[in-house]
């Protein structure tokens, strides 16, 4: 494996704290600001194919796993 297959993508990152969610009660909320009771709710009927569900899935791992302190600084930089 190479050393770039193991980099976190910085990218994907930064569009948690810019990306709004496009549809359903929380359509317009930045993906990074939606509740983990949501993301909870939506990983347990299944995310959405695409682009759209590893973000989801991204921000839940985020959220369950107490990282929300990774997105402060792109928060402040958006």
């Amino acid at each position: 494996m190479h050393t770039s297959d193991t980099q976190p993508n910085p990218n994907i990152l930064q569009e948690l704290v810019q990306h709004r969610m496009p549809f359903g009660k929380y359509k317009g909320t930045l993906l990074c600001d939606l509740p983990i009771s949501y993301l909870e709710w939506f990983y347990g009927k299944g995310l959405p194919p695409g682009k759209l569900g590893m973000q989801l899935a991204t921000i839940y791992e985020i959220k369950v796993n107490g990282l929300d302190y990774l997105l402060a600084p792109l928060k402040r930089r958006s």
